[in-house]
């Protein structure tokens, strides 16, 4: 092997790691939360609106940093954009660790949401401007990450609260400091690196205004926003609603709910290469429906087919890495501007998604009667309904964009 060649390997392997590291502590950073909340409202003495106040500042952070971030990546590079994305993480867990005080604590949780926000969008401009073959493979190996280290997270949490450093236990600030200071793993890796597309002249760049005038993209916000409201609306109603509806004990349901995870993870691992294989589209098109098919059988079938809600996982787990790789593909010059286009978008409707989920619920308990349990059962199944008919119109989109693009001859 010649010297560029071993050049080129090198910085490729740096430029993996920086992804594949920087999925794995993003999704620690997003799910180590779930041990510390009960922890946190004990010691701050918070009520249960003060509590949904704190975690509703995560999409508020995460709409503040897509406003900024693709303007970072313009004026500085990618590279630039990510490391600061890191390092917001990691001074952010400082932050919270000196944090004694409501007011400094929730300034420092809402401080390391915007950082959240600005490190999903760099993760995605780097993965599509690295990925230039097999993308779609490699965006769900990317994702699959995520997945994995969102499953161990919680468990990896609650160990680290109960460590003692010099006879000292760590508690949830401890473990956020811990957890949050793994960033600077990718920002060594990052500074080993150099990415393409940061070198691209502004004038080959494509522009918002040309963006938002092609259809397909704004097909593409339908299809990731329907998607991620499928996708994160399980985590949040799958335990009530077997629970409520089936009267399973909480172990039970939260078994069913591992199992969503698991499927979803082993989704992502294994059914990448087919994304390429079969193209883009086809492929939102095939695991949303699947998703979505899973889940209506599974709601009509009753407890027997209870299994199907963790299979649907699948299918959902697709929809976000696809999309990225569709952009990266069909925007090579304007994928910052485009991922940040779609996600900003996608985080609205995701806000948007979670209260008609409880609106639907609410609405048909109360047709049937609120105080029966006919009335209860109805209305859950008219919520987690929803949940398969938001999988349901990403397969309709794609339809629709499949549509689109044949006739232009631009399939991807």
């Amino acid at each position: 092997m010649n010297a560029p060649e071993r050049k080129f390997n090198r910085i490729y392997a740096m430029q993996l790691a920086t992804i594949f590291i920087g999925f794995i502590v993003f999704g620690i950073s997003e799910n180590i939360k779930g041990p510390a909340i009960p922890r946190i409202q004990f010691d701050f003495n918070l009520d249960e609106q003060q509590l949904g106040t704190l975690l509703s500042l995560n999409a508020l952070g995460y709409l503040i940093a897509c406003s900024f971030t693709a303007i970072l990546v313009r004026l500085w590079g990618i590279k630039a954009a990510s490391i600061i994305a890191f390092g917001s993480m990691v001074l952010s867990g400082v932050f919270i660790y000196l944090s004694h005080t409501y007011p400094l604590f929730a300034s420092s949780y809402f401080f390391m949401y915007i950082g959240n926000g600005m490190l999903e969008i760099a993760l995605a401009i780097l993965g599509a401007r690295i990925f230039v073959k097999n993308t779609g493979t490699m965006m769900n190996l990317s994702h699959f990450f995520y997945g994995l280290s969102s499953t161990v997270a919680p468990l990896l949490a609650t160990g680290v609260m109960s460590l003692s450093v010099f006879g000292h236990e760590l508690d949830w600030r401890g473990m956020y400091l811990v957890m949050l200071s793994l960033c600077l793993l990718p920002i060594v890796f990052a500074l080993r690196s150099h990415f393409p597309g940061d070198d691209l002249p502004h004038e080959d760049r494509i522009s918002m205004k040309t963006l938002t005038r092609d259809p397909a993209l704004w097909l593409m916000v339908l299809i990731l926003s329907f998607g991620v409201v499928s996708e994160l609306a399980v985590g949040g109603w799958l335990v009530n609603f077997l629970e409520k509806a089936y009267a399973w004990d909480t172990v039970k349901a939260s078994g069913l709910l591992s199992g969503f995870f698991l499927m979803f993870s082993l989704g992502r691992l294994l059914l990448g290469p087919l994304t390429d294989r079969i193209g883009f589209v086809l492929s939102l098109i095939v695991f949303s429906a699947f998703s979505a098919v899973c889940t209506f059988v599974a709601i009509a079938g009753g407890e027997r087919v209870a299994f199907l809600f963790a299979l649907s996982g699948a299918g959902i787990a697709m929809i976000y890495p696809t999309v990225m790789a569709f952009i990266a593909r069909r925007y090579p010059n304007g994928s910052d501007t485009a991922i940040t286009f779609v996600v900003t978008w996608m985080g609205v409707g995701s806000v948007i998604g979670n209260y008609v989920i409880g609106w639907v619920i609410d609405g048909v308990k109360n047709a049937y009667g609120a105080g029966t349990s006919i009335g209860l059962l109805r209305g859950l199944q008219a919520g987690y309904g929803f949940i398969g008919l938001c999988a349901a119109i990403c397969a309709i989109s794609g339809i629709i964009l499949f549509g689109y693009l044949k006739r232009r001859q631009e399939l991807i």
